[in-house]
This record gives C-alpha cells, sequence and structure tokens, in this order.
C-alpha cells in the first residue's frame, strides 16, 4: 500500500514557496557579492591580490551572507507565494472545499522548517568558511594579536593566574602570580611566584625560578625555593589567554562556547560573545517566526500586488535587521540576558505574527 506524505495541493504550495525561497536566498548574496565588489574591488587589487583569489574568497563569502539573509528570504518566499494564491482566489477555493487557511498554509510551515535546518547547515560550514575567505583576503582581526597585559586567569579548578604579560607565539608568560584558596588543614592555600613560564604542547607550563608560599592556617606556614616547576592543572595553551582568539564568525557554537568559558575565567567582558553565539540558533530558528509572522499580512496582497508584497518585505527585514543590532547593543552592554537579546526580535515577531495569524479568517 502505498502512502502518499503530501498531497496533490500541498506539493503545489510548497514547491511555490521553496522556488521562491531558493530564488530570494540565492539572488541576495549575489546582490551583496556585486555592491561589495564594487566599494572593495580597488581595495583588494592595492593588496595585489591574484583575482582567482578574490574570486574565491567571495565563493567562500556565500555561507555568511545566506545565513544572515535566510531569515529574509523566507519573509519574501511566504509574501510572495501566499500574495498569489490570494490574487488568484486559491486560497478561497480552499476554503469553500472546506480546507482553512491554518491547513492550507502548512505546507509553507514545512518550507520554513526546512530553511530553518538549511541555516543550521550554513551556521556550521561558516566558521572554516570565513576563515578561509579571509586568509584569501588578507583580512587581519583584532584576535590575531599575540600579546596581553596585565591581567588575570582563573582555571575550572579554582586556580587564579595574575599574569604581567603573555606572549602566544613565544609561548611565555614572565612575572606571574598564582594563589589557591585551601581549606585547612588537608588542603592548604598557597601563593606561587615565578618570573617566567614556559609552554610544552605535551607537558603543559614550566614556571622558572620562584618562591612558594603554603599556608596550613595556623604557625606552621612555610616557604619553598624552586628552579622549575611543572604547573599540571594549569592546561590553557597560550592563544587561549589571550583576549580575542578568533573572529565571533570564525567559531562554531561549540567551540565559540568554549572560548567564552576561557574569556571568563580570565576576567574578560563576554557578553556581545555571548549574544554572538546565540544568534547562531536564533536567527535560523527565526525562520519559522518569521513565516507566521508573514503569511497573515500577505492575505492583503492583492490590494497592492507585487510592490505591496516588495513593500512589506523589505520593511519588515528592515525592522528586524534593526532589532537584532539593537539587542546585539543591550545585550552585550549587559542590560539584559545575552542569550534572551539574541532572541527578543523573535519573540516579538512571534507575538506579532500570533495576534495577525488569530485574526486571520480560516
Amino acid at each position: 500500500m502505498r502512502i502518499r506524505l503530501l498531497r496533490p495541493l500541498d506539493r503545489y504550495v510548497l514547491n511555490e514557496f521553496l522556488k521562491i525561497l531558493f530564488a530570494t536566498a540565492i539572488g541576495f548574496p549575489v546582490l551583496v557579492i556585486i555592491i561589495d565588489i564594487t566599494e572593495n574591488l580597488n581595495k583588494y587589487l592595492q593588496r595585489h591580490l591574484p583575482p582567482l583569489d578574490i574570486a574565491k574568497a567571495y565563493v567562500f563569502g556565500v555561507p555568511w551572507t545566506m545565513f544572515q539573509v535566510l531569515p529574509a528570504a523566507v519573509l519574501f518566499a511566504t509574501v510572495f507565494s501566499i500574495g498569489g494564491f490570494t490574487r488568484h482566489s486559491e486560497i478561497s477555493a480552499a476554503k469553500a472545499s472546506g480546507i482553512s487557511f491554518y491547513r492550507f498554509i502548512a505546507p509553507i510551515a514545512w518550507g520554513a522548517v526546512i530553511a530553518t535546518v538549511l541555516g543550521l547547515m550554513l551556521g556550521a560550514a561558516m566558521p572554516a568558511a570565513n576563515a578561509r575567505r579571509d586568509t584569501l583576503l588578507k583580512e587581519h582581526h583584532a584576535g590575531d594579536a599575540v600579546m596581553r597585559s596585565n591581567f588575570t586567569f582563573a582555571t575550572a579548578q579554582g586556580r587564579v593566574y595574575k599574569i604581567t604579560t603573555a606572549n602566544a607565539d613565544s609561548g611565555t608568560l614572565s612575572r606571574l602570580e598564582i594563589d589557591r584558596k585551601g581549606q585547612w588543614p588537608d588542603y592548604p592555600s598557597y601563593l606561587i611566584y615565578s618570573g617566567n613560564a614556559r609552554w610544552a604542547a605535551r607537558r603543559g607550563w614550566q614556571l622558572d625560578s620562584g618562591v612558594m608560599h603554603v599556608l596550613t592556617g595556623d604557625s606552621s606556614n612555610f616557604t619553598v625555593s624552586f628552579d622549575s616547576l611543572r604547573d599540571r592543572a594549569f592546561t590553557e595553551p597560550p592563544k587561549s589567554l589571550l583576549t580575542n582568539q578568533k573572529a565571533p564568525d570564525e567559531m562554531g557554537f561549540v567551540d565559540l562556547g568554549h572560548f567564552i568559558t576561557a574569556m571568563e575565567r580570565s576576567g574578560s567582558d563576554v557578553n556581545q560573545l555571548r549574544v554572538e553565539r546565540m544568534l547562531k540558533i536564533a536567527i535560523p530558528a527565526t525562520c519559522i517566526i518569521i513565516m507566521l509572522f508573514g503569511a497573515p499580512l500577505a492575505t492583503s496582497n492583492q490590494r497592492g500586488g507585487a510592490a505591496y508584497g516588495v513593500g512589506v518585505s523589505l520593511g519588515t527585514t528592515v525592522i528586524f535587521l534593526m532589532l537584532v543590532q539593537l539587542t546585539q547593543a543591550i545585550g552585550g552592554k549587559g542590560l539584559v540576558n545575552p542569550e534572551l537579546a539574541a532572541w527578543l526580535p523573535g519573540i516579538l515577531f512571534l507575538a506579532v505574527g500570533a495576534a495577525l495569524l488569530a485574526r486571520v479568517r480560516t
């Protein structure tokens, strides 16, 4: 017995939606590339970059651009497909046949789910693609720095490291102080001072020429001098001690989470990074939300035709991007929980979309 997963009407609605979705998702990056070439080609040529490398760089930049514009592509596809169905009275015919508006747009909801999955895949591909793009274009981020001075770093084991200078290139630290708060008497506190420390990939950090003060909490406190001491609890490699190891768009969700944890222990402000990390999930998920918002708006599309659809889509896209920028700012400043800030535009559009859907005649 053959089971049909989609009825003919469902396939028709989904096909119309997907055709517009993929045309828009590909068309927007092409437009961005044309604008970027116009603005930056002279700069790239001044760097004496081979034309083939410039072309490859734009290809590697496509995943990032598609990731950013995917919610807008879903909105365009929703507005224009449902608007077309409305103008040609196909929705009215479906209602006359006993098919509600909600059931009619169900395939479009599945299309938005497909766009969400595509967005997550693009998000996973972006870090490597962006790194390759920047290498080809010889772009340099603040994360390329190899030195950091006068900072504090805390490990997961509770040790606090006060470091005067860290050099990631040479893998060295200068004037290092280690403070461990203990619980007397079996787990004493101690302070370690060392002039220099060196990193070895398989052995970790080795401290040179220092003293260790052991504080037992009674009159038996004592001091030990050493020529070298290996710190097995300090496992972070030199680059992890820098303020910025990579740009957020060059790290995936998991890698960025590890980086944020390391930066929190080093005393850095990571609110902006936390917002950037959550946006890697929030932006793809917005594809579903934006479809729910655009569907009821598109039912009025017959009054203005294509011009109405373009106006609604562009206006909504601009508002959404402005909200993303605003929530990035307030989340980065710590005025709102950074993870919540990343979801605020989607939450707002979901609330408005739900209200609009409730008013649609089914």
